[in-house]
């Protein structure tokens, strides 16, 4: 609804405001002559309406005029999607790259600022003030809602794959609630990802984007058990996983490996690929992941993957090295996946009564409730 709103307005605080009054009017109506057929069409309709009567308004505006000039309607538009449009108007060359990623994730996506800030590991009034200072930014700068050029997308391709991959990540594991997975965020995050191979093919990231979150979607519904329980890797029926979206990934992979070293979203698909294509935990080929978060590391520095290279070093040298690496680390103590990761590799160890302080760290920064069940059998069963 914002994306079709914003297209009228070209001002994304102008579309938020009207997008808002949109519900207010659906509070009123609905509760009065009951919910249309059709809700979601009704609430775009008003928005637009709004949109379309504030514009009309602001005519009489000198100062409105230039932005209504910026980007004629007549263009020729590169992009097929309003989604997709907007993340790319979103990710301006003007804002820095991680205002242009969490900016598009709340205005573009729908991401609550609670879960923003959870994808980028800082608090909740750090992310608000990021993205109040990056709409700031957008309103002194004048910059207008433009859809860029078809030769302006590659510069704006990386920023546009972080929306959809923190997307996918928010929805895969959503932060908290209830369920495990938010799947309206999951699906919005693959098609975008299949927009984005179709409308770049020659970019090999896009494709190992696409692949990643392919081979995920794959093996999604075996994640829980039939009453929600989170299952670990070991225990999922690998039977069940979707063969055809792991083949279509992997087809992306040997095609981006083809030339040129590979970035990030490639080496994550390949590991990905790995996983997907061992018969059990104990035959997967442990020393090429290791290898691939090697690699992995050097183009993408980051505190999270070194964490996940822990658990493959573990693998294929024993616990002790991947708790040792774990160690080293810095930066992640309220990350709940450094306290759990390092648990397992304690009981592995024997040394149990730490597991069990690691576990209770866990479980004091989970927030999802089938994580919370998890981690609270596993300290359960340790005690």
């Amino acid at each position: 609804m914002l994306a079709a709103t914003v297209r009228v307005t070209r001002d994304l605080d102008a579309a938020e405001e009207v997008v808002q009054d949109a519900y207010v009017q659906a509070l009123e109506r609905w509760a009065r002559d009951g919910v249309p057929a059709k809700p979601g069409a009704w609430l775009t309709t008003v928005a637009r309406r709004l949109a379309l009567n504030r514009l009309a308004r602001a005519k009489t505006l000198a100062t409105k005029l230039p932005l209504l000039l910026d980007a004629p309607e007549a263009e020729a538009d590169p992009l097929p999607d309003d989604r997709l449009r907007l993340v790319f108007t979103c990710c301006h060359p003007a804002l820095s790259r991680e205002a242009q990623v969490a900016l598009t994730l709340r205005l573009v996506c729908g991401v609550a600022t609670p879960d923003v800030a959870h994808a980028f590991l800082v608090p909740e009034a750090t992310m608000a003030a990021r993205i109040t200072r990056a709409k700031k930014k957008i309103a002194r700068a004048r910059i207008p809602y433009a859809i860029p050029a078809q030769e302006d997308l590659p510069a704006r391709l990386d920023a546009a794959l972080s929306v959809v991959y923190l997307l996918y990540t928010t929805g895969h594991t959503a932060p908290a609630g209830d369920a495990l997975v938010r799947d309206e965020l999951t699906t919005r995050a693959l098609d975008l990802a299949r927009m984005l191979r179709a409308l770049l093919p020659a970019a090999r990231e896009a494709a190992g984007l696409l692949a990643l979150l392919l081979v995920h979607e794959a093996r999604r519904e075996t994640r829980t058990d039939a009453s929600g329980r989170l299952l670990r890797l070991a225990e999922q029926d690998r039977g069940r996983w979707d063969r055809a979206l792991i083949g279509e990934a992997d087809a992306l992979i040997v095609g981006a490996l083809r030339s040129a070293p590979p970035g990030r979203y490639v080496l994550q698909a390949a590991i990905a690929a790995l996983h997907a294509q061992a018969p059990s935990v104990a035959e997967t080929d442990w020393p090429q992941i290791l290898v691939l978060y090697d690699a992995l590391l050097r183009v993408w520095p980051s505190a999270v993957v070194a964490l996940n290279r822990a658990v493959a070093l573990a693998e294929v040298e024993g616990p002790d090295a991947g708790l040792a690496a774990v160690d080293a680390l810095e930066g992640l103590d309220g990350y709940r996946y450094l306290h759990s990761t390092r648990a397992d590799f304690l009981r592995r160890l024997g040394r149990h009564a730490e597991a069990d302080a690691a576990y209770a760290a866990a479980l004091a920064l989970a927030e999802n409730i089938a994580e919370r069940a998890f981690l609270a059998v596993e300290l359960a069963d340790g005690a």
